[in-house]
């Protein structure tokens, strides 16, 4: 028995997809591409921008194009926003966000009585769904997802309706898969959520709490966070910051808009001196401490003054990487309501945010120039070795080195957005 699990959008997507193709391991089906005859076709989608939705119809009709005759598993954000469009399509077993623990056993239901299966849950009435992972296909890094829904409600999201409020992995629960993790050869950890720094909200712990108790581990040797926010990044986390060698020297922070004006509209928590402050103050406790950020471009009401506010302070800040996307209009939502801007000028002001990532990112790279730093590698062929540092800079080895491995590399040669080494 063969089956194939696409996953769409984010990192805690990922996590749940990789959950779901161990336990199709564990009944025996070997995990294999959509083109490559599966019986069993699981695609878990995604909803957080129109593009999105796109792709993730353009995914199912495909998949089952292609396997007529499998059986069609569909779950995820776009299935739970989309659920009264999607239930009379060709889909054997129709999920939303809930039960994806449970996709093995709906599919073994749906080969005793080959009926199709549907369930949706009111996900705002929801408890966290406890999955754990012990293996990764083919990566080198694991990721643990601690953390699930969101209570921002950014006026532009649509993610807090379709994931739910917050609520968090038990902490005993996540040490424990991290442990095992770790034992099966695992030395960096990603932390990832919907909304990861709000890990443990209404608990008597959180997410320092838990880097503290899983960097006693000793044969973890990084601990990634994949995204957090400005207004999380308090004092008990600084303080950590500064004694835990094992927390890496990268953060996600999405900024979003780099106009207070903007922010507001957003719903955003903070403002932009209170974003800049802040890195300032990380900055002075990591100097080479790698920034990236996410950035909606476009967004209701911004004007050509409000996007130069913003283009002048991604400079000031300096982020290494910043991931641009035009906004997206998702129905329901307040800033659905607003004026929109206009397409043209959305794709303009897009494309002159790419190219300032491109510039920053090249610039961040070349401060390391004949420094020393610490790969993991990930990535080996006869030729070369790839793989990361803590900073998250992918470095390029033109040697053939041991995978998952950590050595000593100096950088030798930015060229644009590629980066080369040799070990010391």
């Amino acid at each position: 028995m063969k089956c194939s699990v696409i996953s769409l959008g984010c990192k805690v997507n990922t996590y749940e997809s990789e959950f779901i193709k161990e336990k199709f391991k564990e009944k025996n089906y070997d995990i294999v591409e959509v083109d490559e005859n599966p019986d069993v076709v699981v695609i878990n989608t995604c909803t957080v921008t129109n593009q999105s939705d796109s792709k993730s119809r353009k995914m199912i009709r495909n998949a089952r194009k292609l396997n007529p005759n499998s059986i069609l598993v569909v779950c995820g954000c776009s299935s739970q926003q989309h659920k009264d469009n999607i239930v009379d399509t060709d889909i054997d077993i129709l999920l939303g966000n809930k039960n994806k623990s449970k996709i093995i056993d709906y599919v073994e239901e749906f080969n005793k009585n080959h009926k199709k299966i549907v369930y949706f849950s009111d996900m705002k009435k929801e408890e966290f769904e406890d999955m754990k992972i012990g293996n990764f296909l083919n990566k080198t890094r694991a990721f643990v997802k601690i953390q699930d829904g969101c209570n921002n409600f950014c006026s532009y999201c649509i993610i807090p309706f379709m994931r739910g409020t917050i609520r968090s992995k038990d902490i005993s629960i996540a040490y424990e898969e991290i442990k095992s993790l770790v034992e099966a050869g695992y030395k960096e950890v990603v932390l990832t959520g919907i909304h990861t720094g709000s890990y443990g909200t209404g608990k008597n712990y959180d997410l320092v709490d838990l880097i503290r108790k899983i960097s006693a581990l000793e044969n973890l040797k990084r601990i990634r966070i994949s995204s957090i926010e400005i207004t999380e990044l308090n004092d008990k986390f600084l303080d950590e910051l500064k004694v835990n060698t094992k927390i890496c020297s990268h953060l996600h922070v999405p900024i979003q808009s780099g106009s207070d004006h903007i922010l507001k509209l957003m719903n955003r928590k903070y403002d932009v001196n209170y974003f800049i402050n802040k890195i300032n103050t990380i900055r002075n406790i990591r100097q080479d401490i790698n920034f990236t950020t996410d950035l909606i471009v476009g967004f209701p009401e911004e004007t050509e003054e409000d996007f130069k506010v913003t283009y002048d302070n991604l400079l000031k800040i300096g982020f290494s990487k910043i991931h641009t996307f035009p906004y997206s209009k998702r129905n329901n939502t307040k800033a659905s309501y607003m004026k929109q801007v206009d397409e043209k000028v959305k794709s303009d002001r897009t494309h002159k945010i790419l190219d300032l990532s491109l510039k920053l990112e090249s610039e961040y790279y070349k401060k390391f120039i004949g420094k020393s730093v610490n790969v993991l590698i990930e990535e080996v062929t006869d030729k070369c070795s790839i793989g990361h540092t803590d900073t998250y800079i992918k470095v390029v080895v033109n040697k053939r080195l041991e995978h998952n491995k950590i050595y000593e590399v100096i950088i030798g040669n930015v060229d644009g957005n590629l980066v080369y080494g040799t070990v010391k």
